[in-house]
């Protein structure tokens, strides 16, 4: 797990992290994913200076092996000097040996979320999930911490001050705060409370913005005035013409099929809880259910 020096912003890997939310309901399911609520409270990982250092983490290592259902797993801990900020040796188990970064020892507020992260290291590798090259999986790994109840310590991770700034994982704070807002619209959670950093939760909120946003793009109901004006606009051309092939704004929707011919125009577009693609007749206003994450959507195809 890498420690942030410069810190990224914006949405840089949100290809990634939507793949990786459909990849963990293909895997786990929606009954899966809904098992993982609550999340972690700050209780379970709170951490006094006046600690020891090896014996409150392995104390925060069981509250978090215990919320990601992993209980045949020991997690033995300990500190060395390291370039990242944690590492952990992935085997057969039941032991696993997660190292972290010296410099928690006398910074022990995050070793929670730096533990986080390792542990769920664990879990895909138990689950037999993981994306090809270093970087997609991390990512991966950060967005299941996350959406699985643990992430909002990463994002509570992220610090800045005048002169320096901190940041764990590999997503942006922005899109930590993303998949934290996909989980809260799923399970009417709200983690913002539990932020003591001023910086996660403006990131929370640009987050937030930008899940709504995926709930409000064509053909969905929610969609706003724009939207749907450039959705009637394409969906017209695709009447007219037969449609296969042409995709919206970003292409968010594809129309398929063509008219007269078999079932008929159908309009793809992504689940906006899953992100996988739905498949729907244009035929004006219908009720739609994402078969991955069972998600029941208002549409106006």
């Amino acid at each position: 797990m890498g420690i942030g020096s410069e810190v990224e912003h914006g949405f840089p890997h949100l290809d990634t992290v939507r793949a990786a939310l459909t990849a963990l309901y293909r895997r786990i399911g929606e009954d899966g994913v809904r098992s993982y609520a609550p999340s972690v409270f700050p209780v379970d990982v709170a951490f006094s200076e006046d600690d020891d250092p090896h014996l409150g983490a392995q104390y925060v290592a069981r509250a978090l092996v215990s919320h990601f259902r992993l209980p045949d797993a020991r997690m033995i801990v300990s500190y060395r000097e390291m370039e990242h900020a944690a590492g952990v040796e992935l085997t057969a188990g039941p032991e696993y040996f997660i190292e972290l970064n010296d410099r928690f020892r006398q910074h022990r507020k995050d070793i929670g979320a730096a533990l986080a992260h390792e542990i769920t290291h664990v879990l895909l590798h138990r689950l037999d999930l993981s994306f090809p090259g270093t970087r997609d999986n991390e990512i991966l790994t950060d967005t299941v911490t996350t959406y699985l109840g643990a992430g909002w310590l990463l994002l509570d991770a992220y610090r800045q001050d005048g002169a320096s700034s901190q940041k764990l994982g590999y997503l942006t704070p922005e899109e930590f705060g993303y998949v934290l807002a996909k989980r809260s619209l799923l399970l009417g959670e709200d983690p913002s409370p539990w932020f003591t950093s001023a910086e996660a939760y403006t990131a929370y909120t640009k987050g937030m913005a930008q899940a709504r946003r995926d709930e409000q793009q064509p053909p969905l109901a929610g969609a706003g005035r724009l939207a749907r004006h450039r959705y009637g606009r394409d969906r017209r051309q695709a009447l007219e013409h037969g449609g296969t092939g042409l995709v919206g704004p970003l292409a968010s929707y594809i129309f398929e099929g063509r008219t007269g011919q078999g079932p008929g125009l159908r309009v793809s577009f992504p689940c906006p809880t899953c992100h996988q693609r739905i498949r729907v007749p244009v035929r004006g206003e219908l009720k739609a259910r994402c078969g991955l994450c069972r998600t029941v959507l208002e549409c106006d195809g």
